[in-house]
């Protein structure tokens, strides 16, 4: 595998289990150095000694921690080239269903959270004389979903800041990317899942069988795959894309799924 990321050091936030999990081990493999940080302290420390990185617990929405964690990169490794802003939360409900302190926890955590971590990690990406961003959405970004509302809002949200980064930062060889994943099966997304299930009588197994079934790949994706989505945004290999919205979604955006019945 190339050493596309000798040298270079990655912030992952959300990088104990998942996608975030998978793009530390990604960018590890490729010869890169890792800080991770999330809430929970037992699988941030597995990734972290697996990939020889380091881990931080904290809150994506506290600048502090953030602050923290970049501090890190900088003390054991140098700096920090690369933002893989991956944290977040779900929610199913409608306008009129969601609770208000739960639609704003859910904008708070996914957008603030991202924009937060962009402003931690900027200043030394300018020292450095350029970096990479990769924010985290979700193809609920670019599609409509139902009882989804404060999800979607927020993933939405992502492709704007996105946007916002790449020109705001582009003279300054700073790139800003989203990524927008379909269907994976990491822990939050099973959570989210049983919940629904549960309120739809069925299964998560058969939810997911519907919801990937117009997939013109007809499958989900894996962890592995959107780490390469990632890592390939946030590589050199990308260095004349800024601004870029990637549907690493199996082709589910391109699909008219009204005459489904979905």
């Amino acid at each position: 595998m190339k050493n596309r990321f000798e040298g270079k050091v990655a912030l992952i936030t959300g990088g104990g289990t998942g996608i975030g999990a998978a793009t530390a081990r990604r960018i590890a493999a490729e010869g890169g150095k890792v800080v991770v940080t999330g809430r929970r302290i037992a699988p941030l420390a597995a990734v972290a000694k697996e990939t020889g990185g380091v881990a931080l617990v904290g809150d994506t929405t506290d600048f502090e921690h953030l602050k923290a964690a970049v501090a890190l990169g900088v003390e054991r490794f140098g700096g920090i080239d690369i933002l893989v802003a991956n944290a977040g939360q779900d929610n199913f409900g409608s306008v009129l269903d969601v609770p208000l302190d739960v639609w704003s926890k859910v904008l708070h955590v996914n957008i603030d959270g991202a924009m937060l971590a962009a402003r931690a990690a900027i200043p030394e990406m300018q020292r450095r004389g350029g970096g990479a961003i990769v924010l985290v959405s979700s193809l609920a970004g670019l599609t409509g979903g139902p009882s989804f509302a404060a999800y979607s809002t927020s993933k939405t949200a992502l492709i704007g800041l996105s946007r916002s980064l790449a020109v705001d930062y582009g003279r300054q060889r700073i790139r800003s990317n989203v990524i927008c994943p379909a269907l994976i099966p990491t822990d939050m997304v099973l959570r989210g899942l049983e919940g629904l299930a549960k309120h739809k009588g069925t299964s998560v197994d058969a939810l997911i069988e519907q919801f990937v079934r117009y997939y013109p790949l007809g499958r989900g994706g894996t962890v592995e795959e959107m780490a390469g989505s990632i890592a390939f945004l946030a590589s050199d290999d990308a260095g004349f894309i800024t601004g870029a919205v990637l549907a690493a979604d199996g082709g589910a955006s391109i699909v008219d799924v009204s005459p489904l019945g979905l």
